[in-house]
């Protein structure tokens, strides 16, 4: 039950990591150091749970949130957020996961951490991009205040309630899904539309 329950604390975290890369970090950092819930970390990630890590994460997300509230910088962070994310996703899941074969560990972190976050980096990139399409970048702020939300949440409820944050993190990865396709498609015919309305410009 305790393999289990570590599982859902690292996929919660990791689908949360897709949404902000620190806010995840910062709250299992937290929850290690004041030894909240469930949560125990593996002997070589013991210093996530030490105090100069937890003033290094805080730090770092709140640089982070405040860099997705100023125009364009948003768009350019998604650039690099996506590798960012999936790292920290595989972090985090490794760092929980305790009492498995590190071959097993070391699978699951990576197809299940890194693939979670990264799919649903993925699915806020696409809604970022075609926000800044369509509005000219007005819309980003509510995106981002949006997804400071959604990370800060998950990552809470995956330390406290692993089971519900597992529940989450699976609807998570099928709306995001959802949202990549659909937002992909959506910039494909602004794209499309593009050329079209300038040809017709210069015919008239």
């Amino acid at each position: 039950m305790e393999i289990f329950l570590s599982i859902c604390i690292g996929i919660g975290l990791s689908a949360a990591c897709g949404f902000r890369v620190f806010v995840p970090l910062f709250c299992l950092s937290l929850a290690a150091h004041f030894q909240v819930g469930n949560l125990q970390l593996a002997p070589s990630f013991a210093w996530i749970g030490s105090l100069p890590a937890v003033i290094a994460f805080g730090v770092a997300t709140v640089l982070e949130i405040g860099a997705y509230y100023i125009p364009w910088v948003d768009n350019l962070l998604d650039t690099i957020a996506v590798p960012m994310a999936a790292v920290a996703g595989i972090v985090v899941t490794a760092s929980v996961v305790t009492d498995i074969s590190p071959l097993w560990k070391w699978t699951l972190a990576v197809i299940a951490g890194g693939g979670i976050a990264t799919t649903t980096q993925l699915a806020t990139t696409k809604a970022r991009m075609t926000s800044s399409a369509t509005t000219g970048g007005l819309a980003n702020p509510v995106l981002a205040t949006v997804e400071n939300i959604f990370s800060t949440v998950l990552s809470v409820v995956s330390v406290i309630w692993p089971i519900v944050a597992l529940v989450l993190a699976i609807i998570v990865l099928i709306a995001s899904g959802m949202l990549i396709f659909f937002a992909a498609r959506m910039l494909l015919k602004l794209f499309r539309r593009k050329p079209t309305d300038e040809a017709a410009t210069a015919n008239s």
